[in-house]
C-alpha cells in the first residue's frame, strides 16, 4: 500500500492538498508497475470533498479507479481497519497523518524509536520537480534505509517522471486545473482576503514552529505584509514557516503579537 502524503506542503488549502497526494500515489504506483492503482481516501477532514473533486476527474476522463472499504458499508473512504487489511493500492492523507503513520508501520515492531520496516518516506513528486529525492528519518535503521534505495531504483527503472507527465497531462485535460483553482476559491469563499505581494525572495534556512495549518497561510502573508519574505513548510512535529537567519527574532515578534504562535 502506498501511503499518498507529504513530507511538505503540497498545497495550503487542504482539499486541494489531499487531491494532489492522490495523483502523486497514482503515478507513484503506477511507476512502481501496479498498472491500475486502487485509490481510497483516509477517513479524515476533507476527504469527501476530496472524494468529490476526484469524481470530478473520473467523469472529465481521467481514469480513477476507487478502492472499496472493507467495511460492511464499503465505498472509497476508508476507515482504520482498512489500513491494516490493505484495501487500497493508493491510501489518501494529509501530511500530518501520513507523517504519524509512516512512523507507525515502520517501528511498531520495536517500541517506536528505530525505524525497522518499510522504504522510508518515499519520493518527492510535483509539476516542474524534475529531482528524485526520497528521504529517511533519523531513527531510520538500516532495513529501512536498504528499502529506501531498492524504492529509488524501482522508480528509475520504470521512469517515474515520463509516467507523472503522462498522469499530469491527462488529469489537465480532464479539467485539474479547474478544480483546484476551484477548491481555492471555495476557501477563499465569505473572506476578504487582501492581496500581498510578496517581498524579493531571500534563502530559508531557519524555522519558526507552533503554527496551527490552518493559520499557516494567513501566518506567511503577514510576514509578507511586514517586508519580511518567508515561506510555509512542513517539519517533522507539524507546520513551519521557513524564512532568512537574520529575520527570526522580528518575525516572532510580528507572529506573537498576532497570535499565531505562543510564547
Amino acid at each position: 500500500m502506498y501511503i499518498a502524503t507529504t513530507t511538505g506542503t503540497t498545497a495550503l488549502d487542504r482539499v486541494e492538498g489531499l487531491v494532489r497526494n492522490a495523483l502523486y500515489g497514482i503515478a507513484t504506483a503506477k511507476a512502481c508497475g501496479v498498472d491500475e492503482p486502487t485509490v481510497g481516501l483516509l477517513n479524515i477532514d476533507g476527504a469527501r470533498q476530496a472524494e468529490m473533486q476526484l469524481q470530478r476527474l473520473q467523469a472529465n476522463g481521467y481514469p480513477i479507479r476507487f478502492a472499496t472499504s472493507g467495511r460492511s458499508d464499503g465505498g472509497a473512504v476508508m476507515r482504520g481497519n482498512d489500513l491494516l487489511m490493505g484495501s487500497c493500492d493508493v491510501m489518501v492523507t494529509d501530511s500530518l497523518t501520513g507523517n504519524i503513520l509512516m512512523k507507525l508501520f515502520s517501528s511498531y515492531h520495536t517500541g517506536g524509536n528505530y525505524e525497522s520496516v518499510g522504504y522510508g518516506y518515499g519520493p518527492g513528486m510535483g509539476d516542474g520537480f524534475n529531482k528524485l529525492i526520497l528521504i529517511v528519518s533519523r531513527a531510520s535503521g538500516a532495513p529501512v534505509v536498504k528499502g529506501a534505495i531498492e524504492f529509488a531504483a524501482e522508480l528509475v527503472r520504470g521512469d517515474y517522471q515520463r509516467v507523472f507527465a503522462i498522469e499530469l497531462n491527462a488529469a489537465r485535460q480532464a479539467g485539474l486545473d479547474a478544480i483546484l483553482a476551484g477548491c481555492q476559491v471555495q476557501k477563499q469563499a465569505g473572506e476578504a482576503a487582501e492581496a500581498v505581494a510578496s517581498p524579493p525572495k531571500e534563502v530559508v534556512t531557519a524555522e519558526i514552529h507552533g503554527i496551527e495549518i490552518l493559520d499557516l497561510e494567513s501566518a506567511v502573508q503577514a510576514l509578507w505584509k511586514e517586508n519580511i519574505y518567508a515561506e510555509s513548510g512542513m517539519g517533522c512535529t507539524g507546520p513551519v514557516i521557513l524564512l532568512s537567519d537574520s529575520k527570526v527574532k522580528q518575525a516572532r515578534s510580528i507572529l506573537l503579537g498576532k497570535g499565531y504562535i505562543g510564547e
